[in-house]
């Protein structure tokens, strides 16, 4: 399938929807079984308009903005939470790499990227810095010839052994702080650059992750995607949308969930009538219904949000509140098919294993209500101060 102009939502939206229908769905469970990603499918992903999705259409890219291109998680998650999280994350190197890429960069990689023959991914995190990036030990030096020497390691690195190219941040000296981090993309074929063992993952064995280690690493500058002093900046960017784009896919991971339920308790006989039938049945999955509903309001306005002031603590609501809506979800409904729940034909113990790692990836829970805390300290700085009563709050 060649996808074809023009690039509208409602087109790439049905090309979402028919590749998760004929080629996720159906092949999940085989491609779990054999540890391995499914590169024909990514491929073919590619081919359908789902790689490029906010690349420039000089490109080869969709052009969506992200507040559109961000949809098409929902879709994908409907058939696997982490095939979606991880063309999220290509998605997000490929606009990266189009939009503040060299001249030089654009013309070897722009086109494979958006075409989905090249994978990209994102590499920040490292072994003793997750949450915490700026104690961050990956160097790269300035050799004066064009070319940097990067040393370093970094962990939770997906599509690792997969990806063509892999987007790193690293520092560019040895002082404190953030003002001379970078993002250089250092294509899979370097020399130096080596993956440790596999990491062993409960429900997501086709999706490869690892450490990545960059020894004595050479790379051209025309690599460098963001210059020393913006890495740090366009890395937060970068998981700004991760996090929406994450509960995006987490909707389509309630909404397979839910469906289910909803088909197995409408069949299911019990009482004089189906399971459907019951209150307490109906209220469960009310719930749930209603989670997703609000799930959807949310990450859609925090993807409209993104690139404004506003984007990182919407982005931060988003990646608090959906996740966390998905792994209820995925474990309610569990409790409505009862026994035939826990039986791996049904896919809820996948699902719930899914939401989890999805509550973790690209800043927890936690770190979420962190930025949310910080913004109400801000904003009750502006607020004028209640007075405590005589007698009250004093030792």
């Amino acid at each position: 399938m060649s996808f074809q102009s023009p690039h509208t939502l409602d087109t790439v939206i049905t090309a979402a929807r028919k590749h998760c229908a004929e080629d996720v769905i159906p092949n999940v469970d085989a491609w779990n079984r054999t540890a391995k990603w499914p590169r024909d499918t990514s491929t073919k992903a590619g081919a359908m308009g789902l790689t490029g999705l906010y690349a420039p259409v000089e490109f080869g890219g969709q052009g969506l903005p992200l507040s559109e291109g961000i949809r098409v998680y929902e879709e994908l998650g409907r058939g696997d939470g982490a095939y979606a999280f991880a063309l999220s994350m290509h998605n997000i190197c490929t606009f990266a790499g189009c939009g503040y890429g060299t001249d030089a960069f654009k013309a070897e990689w722009a086109r494979g990227l958006t075409s989905g023959t090249k994978l990209a991914n994102f590499a920040l995190s490292e072994p003793q810095s997750g949450s915490d990036p700026v104690n961050m030990y990956s160097r790269a030096v300035d050799n004066g010839n064009g070319t940097y020497t990067i040393n370093g390691a970094k962990a939770w690195v997906s599509l690792a052994g997969e990806a063509d190219i892999y987007f790193t941040v690293v520092k560019m000296t040895d002082a404190p702080g953030h003002k001379d981090m970078a993002m250089i993309a250092i294509p899979a074929d370097a020399k130096g650059l080596s993956f440790g063992p596999l990491y062993e993952t409960p429900s997501y064995n086709f999706l490869p992750m690892s450490e990545m280690y960059m020894k004595d690493v050479i790379v051209s500058a025309d690599n460098i995607i963001l210059p020393e002093g913006q890495g740090l900046q366009g890395s937060l960017m970068a998981i700004d949308i991760a996090r929406v784009s994450i509960a995006s896919g987490c909707c389509g991971l309630m909404q397979s969930a839910l469906d289910t339920a909803l088909a197995y308790s409408s069949n299911r006989k019990m009482f004089g009538g189906t399971n459907l039938d019951l209150d307490g049945i109906q209220w469960m999955l009310g719930e749930v219904a209603t989670d997703l509903e609000a799930s959807r309001l949310l990450y859609r306005a925090a993807a409209q949000a993104l690139g404004t002031d506003e984007g990182p603590l919407m982005a931060a609501h988003a990646k608090r509140f959906v996740p966390d809506a998905a792994l209820k979800a995925a474990n309610t409904c569990t409790q409505v098919l009862g026994g035939m729940g826990l039986l791996q034909p049904y896919g809820l113990d996948r699902l719930s294993r899914l939401a989890q790692m999805l509550r973790i990836v690209d800043g927890t829970t936690e770190i979420s209500r962190v930025v949310i805390g910080r913004h109400l300290q801000k904003r009750a700085k502006t607020l004028a101060p209640l007075p405590i009563p005589k007698g009250h709050g004093e030792a």
